[in-house]
């Protein structure tokens, strides 16, 4: 990650000073986008600078001559998320701009490609490993809830593993929120693969031995 950020900062120092001409040119170097979600291996992180150099320049005007560059930072991280991830990028943007950033995910929970709908779950986790602490959803996760509802049932293993996950990092703070959501999913004649998603996600509660995520899992087989 220091290695990754060392090479946007020294990025910076060389493409256009003016960020919307820098963030078209490292566009017009991508590789074409993957819709595949297996195998994915290390290549990806390639990118991994492009995508600091979005979250360090991409959402302070004055790095773009006094204009606001969101929307250009948005059209690069939905582009950088089809070719390694954007889960890190987004988070200074849902700091700094959580309203603004949680209406642009909104759209993206229906785009046909499955990195772009997991990075509405992804990037949105409160203590994505590896990624800033998204200190605000720590303390109240509700307006990430409607997302993962919108997710549950995605046509991607890599998207409902994403959702669990998700719903794992908010069952450290807010196990009740969580035991409550899973149990209403169950309840609403949850698929095969729902049930699998409500295991994974209270998985680490019930082996700490928590008596209802236990029933949870139990429900859910």
């Amino acid at each position: 990650m220091q290695r990754g950020l060392h090479i946007a900062r020294s990025l910076h120092a060389f493409l256009p000073g003016n960020y919307e001409q820098a963030i078209q040119t490292l566009m017009a170097s991508l590789t074409p986008g993957k819709s595949d979600t297996e195998d994915l291996g290390t290549a990806g992180f390639f990118y991994l600078p492009h995508s600091f150099f979005v979250s360090e320049y991409g959402h302070d005007p004055q790095y773009n001559g006094g204009h606001d560059p969101f929307e250009s930072s948005m059209l690069a991280l939905h582009a950088l998320t089809m070719r390694f991830t954007s889960e890190f990028a987004i988070r200074p943007f849902l700091i700094q701009q959580q309203q603004r950033t949680l209406k642009t995910l909104d759209l993206w929970i229906t785009d046909l490609n499955p990195h772009v709908r997991r990075l509405c779950s992804e990037g949105t986790r409160p203590r994505l490993p590896w990624g800033k602490r998204l200190a605000s959803f720590v303390a109240d996760p509700r307006p990430t809830l409607p997302i993962l509802e919108s997710l549950k049932d995605d046509p991607s293993l890599y998207v409902r593993r994403s959702v669990a996950n998700h719903l794992g990092d908010i069952a450290k703070d807010h196990p009740n929120l969580i035991y409550a959501t899973c149990e209403r999913w169950l309840q609403a004649g949850a698929s095969r693969d729902r049930r699998w998603l409500i295991r994974h996600a209270v998985r680490y509660p019930a082996k700490q031995g928590e008596a209802r995520a236990r029933k949870i899992r139990e429900a859910a087989c």
